[in-house]
């Protein structure tokens, strides 16, 4: 089940956009608003075909969306768009729909511009917090097992886990809390000992995997699961049942002790399940290995190496105020993002392949992955601290309400770039995770782009860390500045929201200052 957040009006978003462009192109009424929250388009789908986005600084230059002159030629002759059609296309608005401000007719196809002011005065009012979360919340429980944690038949240990066991744990760990934030019960299986070695590793990898009491134990529930296994026909079951995604010609089966114990523990992640679907992963099947050329390091070798690099790379920029407390979070912070963004920027299907030389190390400068995204976002919180204390020794005034700024004054092709590209759709980058768990057609496999959000952060990276090197955001403290000053002040508080939610779902606090 789910249901659709709205507020009034609705925020922006890139889907409906597209099918009110392709509805007007077309000659026919757009969908109400919120009619097609749950639809999930596809290479399929021939109205996702009519347009597509911009994503390219240099495109944006002269379009926000364009549909291709081949598509157009498949509706009129010639591609010759009645004008009726170009004005009804041109006066979009509303509903969700990012306002258009002109478009025409060239050689490539028919591209429409938007009206960027109003769209940053619309995404920015109300602090954008409605692009920080899914479009829609989703009810039902998901159950995420990880086999890399199950006993083989001794408990995991930080020593004895593979980077490959690692990297899957870490796809459940994230794939977890991008469920929770579409609105799904999410129960991880199976529990492990409380205060057991894995779970000081996992801690420091800022992974909350639930436990259970060291003398806990499965025997009981193994010993009903045996029971209800024996003389059971699997083709009559799945029959019977309807279920889909197994070999009809398989009728029986050897049932292992430790597979047993594996439907224990499944048994035991949904003894408390009072929600009406529930949903099982098994994240065990589709996780590419994990390469480390010239080497073989467990995963504790392996965090500790990058600790390692983290540390002697912060020594090396901050010299002796290296040490506490208060820097030994910050280095275990980013030593985990490091390995977060290593492990997880690559589709979960395909291998990893790391550099895991020493000299090798991490930095701050380029486009580095996870060290590069936190510097980033630290980047803004000093700006911030900035601006406060230039309000403190009343240098500037308080930053105005929305509807006091003129945003006409964002002319930077990069800032436009920041909000069409990234605080838009980050709400629709999240609603995917939730869409794949629909199965539509059937099929035991489901498919999570658990890498899409890690390569969203360093694209948004990128593209921040140029626009903050080439424009001078706290200008000279002169009244006839002010509105400029504010209107990107409030657009980058809204992408410092969208950094921290982001970051979230990796389980990574940002960090104020490196």
């Amino acid at each position: 089940m789910e249901t659709t957040e709205e507020s009034s009006p609705p925020p922006l978003r890139i889907t409906r956009t597209v099918r009110a462009l392709s509805s007007a192109l077309r000659g026919k009424r757009p969908a109400a608003p919120g009619a097609d929250s749950g639809r999930r388009g596809g290479p399929g789908d021939p109205v996702d075909k009519l347009w597509f986005k911009e994503s390219s600084a240099k495109n944006l230059r002269n379009r926000d969306f364009l549909s291709p002159s081949t598509m157009l030629n498949t509706l009129y002759a010639d591609g010759q768009v009645p004008l009726t059609v170009l004005s009804r296309v041109l006066s979009l608005r509303g509903g969700g729909v990012l306002p258009v401000a002109g478009g025409e007719v060239m050689g490539e196809g028919l591209r429409v511009r938007v009206d960027r002011a109003a769209s940053f005065a619309a995404v920015l009012a109300g602090g954008s917090s409605e692009y920080m979360k899914p479009s829609v919340q989703r009810q039902g429980r998901v159950v995420i097992n990880c086999r890399a944690l199950h006993p083989k038949p001794n408990a995991p240990s930080p020593e004895t886990l593979t980077l490959g066991q690692l990297r899957t744990v870490l796809v459940a760990d994230h794939t977890g809390a991008l469920l929770r934030r579409q609105g799904f019960t999410v129960s991880y299986c199976p529990v492990l000992p409380e205060g057991s070695d894995i779970i000081a590793f996992l801690h420091t990898l800022g992974i909350d995997w639930p436990t259970v009491p060291a003398g806990w134990s499965s025997a009981e529930r193994e010993e009903k699961v045996q029971e209800a296994l024996a003389g059971v026909n699997l083709k009559r079951v799945f029959r019977e049942e309807g279920l889909v995604g197994y070999d009809p010609s398989l009728g029986t089966c050897t049932v292992q002790r430790d597979s047993v114990s594996h439907l224990a523990q499944l048994d035991h992640a949904t003894a408390d399940c009072t929600e009406t679907t529930a949903i099982a992963l098994h994240r065990h099947v589709v996780c590419g290995p994990v390469k480390t050329p010239g080497t073989n390091l467990t995963a504790t070798q392996y965090f500790q190496l990058r600790r390692g690099q983290m540390k002697d790379a912060s020594e090396m920029k901050y010299g002796d105020q290296v040490e506490g407390q208060t820097w030994d979070d910050i280095i275990r912070v980013m030593t985990s993002a490091t390995i977060r963004f290593e492990l997880l920027s690559t589709v979960h299907t395909s291998p990893v392949t790391l550099d895991v030389q020493r000299e090798g190390g991490v930095s701050t400068k380029g486009p580095r992955g996870g060290v590069f995204v936190m510097y980033n976002c630290a980047r803004l919180h000093t700006l911030f601290d900035s601006y406060e204390r230039g309000v403190e020794k009343g240098l500037y005034p308080e930053i105005p309400e929305v509807s006091q700024l003129d945003f006409s004054a964002l002319k930077e092709e990069g800032e436009w770039l920041l909000l069409f590209n990234y605080l838009i759709p980050f709400s629709e980058l999240l609603d995917q995770s939730g869409q794949s768990l629909d199965c539509e057609g059937g099929g035991a496999r489901v498919n999570i782009k658990t890498e899409q959000v890690c390569k969203f952060l360093v694209s948004l990276s990128k593209d921040f860390s140029s626009y903050y090197n080439r424009v001078h955001v706290l200008g000279e403290p002169l009244p006839h500045l002010f509105n400029q000053m504010f209107c990107r002040l409030r657009m980058l508080r809204a992408l410092t929201a969208l950094y921290h939610s982001a970051l979230e779902t990796l389980h990574l606090p940002p960090i104020r200052q490196l």
